[in-house]
């Protein structure tokens, strides 16, 4: 069953150091592409969790979003550079002054200038934390996966039916390709009654007339290789792995078939199905680059 390249999924892993939340969009890409955004003191275990997406997921541009949120009992106060805070409080004391400024320089101005405050240098090893983080990337992709198995079925059931409907106009041409041929004829040989005046036709070359227009407008290889097409097509849309290159390459050559058809005749019936032919297949296509 194919998949869409669209999703979404979202998974938790928590222990009493924190939680890890991880969060993956995915959408239409050409090749299989991740993206992670994740705290700078985990970028060791990026490869890891890019390796983890695309064991799972084949194809599309997928954007990965970790956060981590330490424990209460895990996190340490700031600190506090002391001498920097004197030194800001002496020197806007002495400012004040000069200005002839009134009152006591407030402790929030003094906390607020560079380097007062310092997040606490804890150190920790990434491979500590390795099983937990993938835990919740596991559960995502499996969200993400769910989700795009779950639209990759609403689209195979989109296009089957579109399919089948190219196919039944198709069959129409199949039908009226003949037809085209006999009323030619008729039609020719009555204008050259009408021309003749009742002089002796020459039913031989009526004959090779008919004959030329009938393997100019002859669209039976069409007809068998589009017939061809649809089968593959069929076939790969219950395939298990990622088809959706194969759907696009089959589409531009079933698309080369319907030109063909179109360039050959000059019958205004199949002409319309031809152009209804196409318009649905446009839509087939624009589905088809959606799915993974």
């Amino acid at each position: 069953m194919i998949k869409s390249m669209t999703g979404y999924g979202k998974g938790e892993a928590a222990s009493d150091r924190g939680t890890f939340t991880v969060e993956i969009r995915s959408v239409n890409h050409r090749y299989g592409e991740v993206s992670v955004r994740m705290p700078r003191g985990f970028m060791a275990l990026e490869s890891d969790v890019k390796r983890a997406v695309l064991f799972l997921i084949k194809r599309g541009k997928i954007d990965v979003f970790i956060q981590w949120e330490e424990a209460m009992a895990g996190q340490s106060l700031p600190q506090v550079d002391t001498t920097l805070a004197r030194a800001y409080f002496t020197t806007f004391n002495h400012l004040a002054g000069e200005l002839g400024l009134l009152g006591q320089v407030p402790l929030s101005l003094v906390i607020a200038q560079k380097g007062v405050l310092r997040e606490s240098s804890v150190t920790f090893e990434e491979e500590d934390y390795r099983d937990q983080l993938m835990s919740a990337v596991q559960t995502a992709v499996t969200a993400l996966d769910a989700m795009r198995t779950r639209e990759g079925e609403a689209l195979a059931v989109d296009l089957s039916a579109r399919r089948d409907q190219v196919a039944e106009w198709t069959a129409l041409i199949r039908e009226r390709t003949p037809v085209v041929v006999v009323e030619y004829r008729q039609k020719l040989k009555t204008r050259l009654e009408q021309l003749l005046e009742g002089a002796e036709m020459d039913e031989a070359r009526l004959a090779q007339e008919v004959a030329l227009m009938a393997d100019r407008c002859d669209v039976t290889e069409e007809l068998v290789r589009l017939a061809s097409h649809f089968a593959q097509f069929d076939e790969a849309l219950r395939l298990p792995e990622p088809v959706g290159r194969k759907l696009d390459f089959l589409m531009q050559e079933m698309n080369r078939e319907v030109n063909t058809i179109g360039s050959k005749s000059s019958d205004a019936e199949i002409t319309s199905l031809v152009i209804r032919v196409k318009a649905e297949m446009e839509k087939m296509r624009e589905q088809v680059q959606n799915v993974e």
